[in-house]
């Protein structure tokens, strides 16, 4: 089984191209057993490139837990600039398919290489219902959150994903580790739920630490930072245009005046291989 891994900010995927194959794969225990980065090659997702009766192409992510979360921003960065490069999708701006729905992306090409993608990732979901989490109004805007003894101020937003936003004074007295797996999978969240810590450095550029629903920490999160861009203007603490700096490096999200929210980034490649496949 050939595959490409490829990152965008420094979250991997391993991508295979089923565009002109029959898919007959378990992906869910697929996932797990290439995403293990000990055992297998090592990645926070797996990414199947599928055809569509929709759009150009179909873009499938599961997660290294064996989940299929609905969006992966930095997923669909790497997956417009595959298709694009293999010839299998030959326009730009492309139509991609995900489970939220079919987005638009452009890539910004310069003397024939793809340089950077910019992503119409739609309209923010701001009601409880659809995010979903429970109990509370809407927006969901600085409600209370108590978990492991600690109380918290949280917004949520969804982007096809649920997401839960934390802002914080800094990281360093922020247990990162112990908080993120149980705000994920707190009882308000019924499809569990991403959460972002932010640090808010200007009204023009905030920090962000992320723990991914079914993956974990990661270095970046392209759903998650426009969700957080999201928040934080309607925390009244941002503009409506921000770099977000994360672990990765950065990214640029946009809320429009059309209310659609824009993300761009770099997608890179790593390497290709083999999955050589063992009865052990």
């Amino acid at each position: 089984m050939e595959f490409i891994k490829m990152h965008g900010l420094g979250n991997d995927f391993v991508f295979l191209d089923h565009f002109s194959v029959a898919p007959d794969e378990d992906y869910s225990e697929l996932a797990k057993k290439l995403c293990h980065r000990q055992f297998g090659i090592g990645g926070d997702g797996l990414v199947v490139i599928l055809p569509s009766e929709v759009a150009d192409a179909r873009m499938r992510i599961i997660n290294s837990d064996g989940t299929e979360p609905e969006m992966c921003g930095n997923g669909i960065r790497c997956f417009a600039r595959y298709v694009y490069d293999q010839g299998i999708v030959n326009h730009n701006p492309m139509r991609v398919e995900t489970l939220a729905g079919v987005l638009t992306v452009q890539l910004n090409i310069k003397e024939a290489q793809v340089e950077g993608v910019r992503v119409d990732m739609g309209e923010p979901i701001l009601r409880a219902d659809l995010i979903p989490v429970l109990g509370q109004g809407e927006p969901v805007v600085g409600e209370t959150l108590e978990v492991l003894g600690e109380k918290f101020q949280f917004t949520a937003v969804s982007m096809g994903n649920p997401h839960c936003i934390i802002f914080v004074d800094d990281f360093a007295t922020l247990d990162f580790e112990r908080l993120g797996p149980a705000i994920e999978k707190h009882a308000l969240f019924p499809r569990k739920t991403n959460v972002e810590f932010i640090v808010v450095n200007s009204r023009k550029d905030f920090t962000m630490k992320v723990w991914e629903r079914g993956a974990g920490p990661t270095l970046a999160c392209g759903t998650g930072a426009c969700a957080s861009a999201v928040a934080a203007v309607l925390n009244h603490k941002t503009e409506r245009e921000v770099t977000v700096h994360l672990p990765g490096g950065d990214l640029l999200i946009e809320w429009g005046s059309d209310n659609h929210v824009y993300m761009t980034g770099p997608a890179t490649y790593v390497f290709k291989g083999e999955w050589l496949e063992t009865t052990h």
